[in-house]
């Protein structure tokens, strides 16, 4: 049987070259797919634009902090004890601005725990007078090395200026402004959403 059809076209050979021009075509088209595939998932240079950062909070324990970067910057989450909780009221009276009424801070940071739940502080670890990082002194008192009154914090070992455990700025240091609380949210008990506010919250 001939493979010559009655136009003298060779079916045979036909049918080889559509079926390997479709398969030349199919690899071409995933290998143009595959670029913008890898598109949509945030590179590098989106997640220190401010892409949003899971923290998996399970195993901080309380007293215990963990350091994390956001946008390119530290961002300190602490879980505070019972204690520290009670210390952020003694301290009221020497700090610049206890109520956290600067209007560039979120609605939840605006309280004497500056954070969505009291034991749970979120903080860009930066000192807000020209960025050094402070340094973390929970020691109370005399052991601290700052003051008998002294009942935990965050001390710039550049110029000086001191913080509380919920990072208000104290009186008569270099720094003007409290430290600052990204956005972020609860996905649930666990897990922490630093760049995203809770829903409801611009």
């Amino acid at each position: 049987m001939s493979d010559m059809n009655e136009n003298g076209v060779d079916v045979k050979r036909r049918r080889f070259i559509t079926m390997t021009s479709s398969a030349v075509g199919a690899v071409g088209v995933a290998a143009a797919a595959v670029p913008f595939v890898v598109s949509m998932s945030p590179s590098e240079r989106a997640k220190a634009a401010g892409a949003p950062v899971e923290v998996d909070i399970s195993k901080l324990e309380p007293g215990q902090m963990v350091r994390v970067e956001w946008r390119g910057k530290p961002v300190f989450i602490l879980n505070r004890t019972k204690e520290m909780e009670q210390g952020l009221n003694k301290v009221t009276p020497e700090l610049k601005d206890p109520d956290s009424v600067d209007p560039q801070q979120p609605g939840y940071a605006q309280n004497e725990f500056r954070s969505l739940k009291p034991d749970l502080l979120v903080m860009v670890g930066l000192c807000t007078h020209l960025g050094c990082a402070p340094v973390d002194n929970f020691e109370v008192g005399a052991a601290s090395g700052l003051g008998d009154d002294w009942q935990g914090g965050f001390f710039c070992p550049c110029h000086g200026s001191k913080f509380d455990l919920a990072g208000r700025v104290y009186s008569g240091v270099p720094a003007q402004q409290n430290m600052v609380i990204p956005p972020y949210s609860y996905i649930d008990d666990n897990h922490i959403l630093i760049g995203v506010n809770p829903e409801g919250v611009a």
